[in-house]
């Protein structure tokens, strides 16, 4: 499988809206940090060392293949990446906006699904990630270890029998594990809300962040919320608990879209409205203006304002607008006035497209 493979298709099978609770939760993701013992972590390694650990990893992987019982997984070195691929790679959630910052040395694994990656010589020598649509965090948990137990079959983990895995923040020690949900919360937003509850969720200690994950901003109302302990506790319980405070806040954005329905229709349907129309016939679209108008029409269709949009087409297009992508799409480099033109078209066809097959259905 060549690298464009990758991009080729614009939708992961974490996009297609399939899980539960889809209309709230985009997806749900676990992350688990390893490193090989007696190589030293990533941020002091010299290059000896960070070729050997892509070495250990790639021949690791070439043994899961072989083995067949988690799927086809497939290897790339940054250095034959472009710096449009890797960012590519990111807008699609695959790999981390620090992978290769560092160590210049560095490497990612992908499935053919889009649903597996491990990221190599990040922050720790492995980031192993699973993604699955909507509220399954127990799934992404059992094929995230199931990935592991096959790559400790080949390589020796770094682990303390009285710490758990050894990693290079100490925040990450223990079980090395990560679990975040992608909420989508547009009526909590605008009633104020959401506020108060996210940071209920920040005292019972999980963080609350943008888009991207650490360090980037909440656009169009998604917000990623995941645990920070991970010293502790057994990876079930902290899975557990997040996927409870998530269930608990998707009950409370379900309660705010009522109460707005109740209190502010024809404001929330004019909005829901304006927006699907802009989206609909705008020749140009900036970046931060489509998350905000895509917000609105994923809203409005949930909310049955709008005709029913399928949840996959509003989660390929939080991908395939963003500015990397765009310039993949187009086969060459966009200057951003042309790429907010670019961006207005996908959009519109894309929604016409859609709105042809529900008229067609109906």
């Amino acid at each position: 499988m060549q690298l464009n493979d990758v991009f080729r298709s614009t939708v992961s099978a974490w996009m297609n809206g399939s899980g539960p609770n889809s209309d709230i939760v985009i997806s749900s993701r676990v992350r688990l940090a390893r490193n090989i013992a007696g190589i030293p972590f990533p941020h002091i390694l010299n290059r000896a060392d960070a070729l050997k650990v892509m070495g250990i990893v790639k021949k690791a992987v070439d043994d899961v293949n072989k083995r067949g019982h988690i799927g086809k997984f497939h290897y790339f070195s940054y250095d034959d990446m472009s710096s449009l691929d890797r960012q590519i790679l990111v807008e699609k959630h695959l790999a981390s906006p620090g992978l290769g910052q560092g160590c210049a040395i560095c490497g990612i694994v992908l499935n053919e699904q889009g649903t597996l990656s491990i990221m190599i010589n990040e922050e720790d020598h492995l980031r192993l990630q699973c993604i699955q649509s909507g509220l399954q965090l127990d799934e992404a948990l059992k094929i995230c270890s199931s990935l592991d137990d096959g790559l400790a079959e080949t390589m020796d983990y770094a682990f303390s029998d009285k710490y758990g895995y050894l990693t290079a923040c100490p925040t990450n020690v223990g079980t090395g594990l990560r679990g975040s949900v992608m909420v989508h919360l547009p009526a909590l937003v605008m009633g104020g809300h959401a506020g108060r509850i996210l940071n209920t969720a920040g005292q019972l200690g999980l963080a609350v962040r943008g888009f991207y994950g650490e360090g980037s901003e909440a656009a169009g109302n998604i917000f990623q919320i995941s645990n920070q302990i991970t010293l502790g506790y057994e990876e079930e319980q902290m899975i557990d608990k997040l996927a409870t405070v998530t269930k608990q806040i998707i009950e409370q954005e379900q309660a705010a879209r009522q109460s707005l329905l109740q209190s502010a229709r024809l404001s929330i349907e004019d909005r829901a409205f304006r927006s699907y129309g802009i989206l609909s016939h705008a020749r140009v679209v900036n970046s931060t203006e489509a998350m905000q108008l895509l917000s609105d029409v994923r809203m409005g269709s949930e909310m049955n304002i709008l005709p029913k949009i399928p949840t996959q087409t509003l989660n390929e297009l939080l991908t395939v607008t963003r500015p990397a992508y765009l310039q993949w799409l187009a086969g060459r480099t966009l200057e951003p006035g042309e790429r907010d033109c670019v961006r207005a078209e996908i959009i519109r066809n894309k929604l016409c497209d859609d709105k042809k097959e529900t008229d067609k259905g109906e």
